[in-house]
């Protein structure tokens, strides 16, 4: 089992993904990583895709146990855009087949997008708006069963990206990072401005 880190402004250990190389910058309370060339985390709902092909689930992540109750959880990611779908990403993770990410993720017109995925089976996809830069915050809250996803331009106000539930029989999710470079030779991903509250979000919709 790969060793636990501790990260600036997350209060439980994290676990990094076999063969990746996380970065702690303590003076900047930052993290670092380079995603491997053509690494995902995506399972088409167009085929037949087996999750044991290595090239769906690879993706470079570091993950923990968050505590009981709701929370927000928080960070500003700043991606090295070289390729399509390049991206750096919050992540919620309870086993292969059920998952969901919150991507800032390099478009296939050549601009930084809000994208978010929930697995259930199969990957579903869904594009929320384009952030100038190279630059986002992203945010994940849990609201007694439900997660929601925000993003935002300024960490300042917020944009409701999506509200669903993530549940599955064999664990409670996880939580942390991940950096993918799906169709390039990797990219660059920091995260910054990185907190996780015990703390309910009270408006989903109001910019909060």
């Amino acid at each position: 089992m790969s060793p636990t880190m501790s990260v600036p402004g997350v209060p439980f250990p994290l676990t990094p993904s076999a063969r990746s190389a996380w970065n702690i910058e303590a003076s900047s309370e930052s993290i670092s990583v380079v995603a491997a060339p053509h690494s995902d985390i995506f399972i088409d709902p167009r085929s037949d895709s087996q999750v044991d092909d290595g090239s769906l689930l690879s993706a470079a992540t570091l993950l923990g146990a968050p505590p009981a109750g709701d929370f927000q959880f928080r960070a500003r990611v700043t991606v090295g855009f070289g390729s399509t779908f390049d991206a750096g990403v919050l992540l919620l993770w309870i086993d292969e087949r059920h998952w969901a990410k919150l991507c800032f993720e390099l478009s296939p017109a050549g601009e930084g997008m809000i994208v978010s995925v929930v697995n259930r089976g199969v990957s579903d996809d869904a594009n929320a708006f384009v952030v100038g830069g190279d630059a986002a915050w992203l945010r994940v809250s849990r609201i007694d069963r439900a997660y929601a996803y925000h993003a935002s331009r300024d960490g300042k106000r917020w944009e409701m990206i999506r509200l669903f539930r993530l549940e599955s029989s064999s664990a409670i999710a996880t939580v942390g990072f991940q950096a993918q470079s799906p169709t390039g030779d990797g990219c660059a991903v920091k995260f910054d401005d990185i907190a996780f509250r015990l703390e309910r979000l009270a408006e989903l919709r109001d910019g909060s």
